[in-house]
C-alpha cells in the first residue's frame, strides 16, 4: 500500500484564548486532489499555514511521507518537496516569466560551492524552469514581463514557480480567485494535469471547480473538521448543507 503523501493529525493552533484550529486531521494522497471547504472563519487559512510552515502548531503532528515536519520552517519543508501558493499572487512583476521560474528553481538547486558561477547560464536550472512553464502552458510567454500577464496567467506562473522548486505536495490557496469563466476552465484543466504526479490540497470558493476536480473533500466549520468524504457524499450531506445555510463560501 502506498504511503500517504502528507498526514496531519490532531493539529491545533491557539491565538491566546482563540482556538483557530481544533484537533484537525487531514490526509493527502499521491495522485489525488483533496479540496478544503468551509464558511468564513472556518479555519482553512490557518490550516494551510500550519501545513506550509508559515505557522507553528500549538499541538499535533504533520508527516511528509515518513518524516515528521511539524517542527520545521517553511523553507525546510519546501526543500523536502512541499510547495504552496497564496491567495494573493506572489510573483516578481519586473522580471520575465522565465526569470521568475528560474529563481524558484535556483532556490531548490542551491550550489554554495559555485558562488562565482553564472546562474543565468546554468543549463540544469534553465531546463527545470522551462519544464515548469511547459507544464503550466506558459512556455510561449517565457520572455514577457510577469506584470504584463493576465490575472489568470499570473496564477499559472505562481504554480509554475512552485513546480520549479521540485514540489510533489502542492498546497494551493484559492488559485481560481478573481478569474473569469475562461481562465477558470484553464486552471481546472491544469489541476487535472498536475494531479497524477502530485498530491494537491485545494482551498477554493468556486464550487463548480471544486466538484469538477476534487477526488475528496474536507469541510471545516469553526476550526474543526465537520466531514470528509467523496464529492458525492459531501454534496448529499445534511450536516454540510446546514453548515452552509445562510452563509457564503470564504473568498
Amino acid at each position: 500500500m502506498t504511503e500517504p503523501a502528507l498526514v496531519a493529525s490532531g493539529l491545533t493552533r491557539r491565538f491566546g484564548g482563540l482556538v483557530a484550529n481544533d484537533n484537525v486531521s487531514i490526509t493527502l494522497e499521491h495522485g489525488r486532489v483533496h479540496a478544503l471547504l468551509g464558511p468564513n472563519g472556518a479555519g482553512k487559512s490557518t490550516l494551510i499555514n500550519l501545513l506550509s510552515g508559515d505557522l507553528a502548531p500549538s499541538a499535533g503532528s504533520i508527516r511528509l511521507g515518513t518524516r515528521e515536519i511539524a517542527g520545521l520552517g517553511a523553507a525546510q519543508r519546501s526543500r523536502l518537496g512541499l510547495g504552496r501558493s497564496y491567495q494573493k499572487t506572489n510573483i516578481f512583476g519586473s522580471f520575465t516569466v522565465h526569470e521568475n521560474c528560474r529563481l524558484a528553481a535556483q532556490a531548490r538547486r542551491q550550489r554554495p560551492w559555485r558562488i562565482f558561477a553564472n546562474a543565468i547560464a546554468d543549463r540544469a536550472t534553465n531546463d527545470i524552469a522551462d519544464a515548469a512553464l511547459e507544464t503550466t502552458g506558459l512556455r510561449s510567454q517565457h520572455a514577457r514581463l510577469a506584470a504584463t500577464l493576465s490575472h489568470g496567467e499570473q496564477r499559472q506562473l505562481e504554480i509554475a514557480m512552485v513546480l520549479a522548486t521540485g514540489a510533489r505536495v502542492l498546497l494551493l490557496d484559492e488559485p481560481l480567485a478573481g478569474m473569469g469563466a475562461q481562465e477558470s476552465a484553464r486552471m481546472v484543466e491544469l489541476l487535472r494535469r498536475l494531479a497524477p504526479a502530485h498530491a494537491i490540497l485545494l482551498v477554493e470558493h468556486d464550487m463548480d471547480a471544486v466538484f469538477a476536480v476534487a477526488d475528496e473533500i474536507t469541510v471545516m466549520v469553526e476550526g474543526r473538521v465537520l466531514e470528509t468524504g467523496s464529492p458525492e457524499s459531501i454534496r448529499a450531506s445534511a450536516a454540510v448543507r446546514e453548515a452552509y445555510l445562510g452563509t457564503e463560501a470564504e473568498n
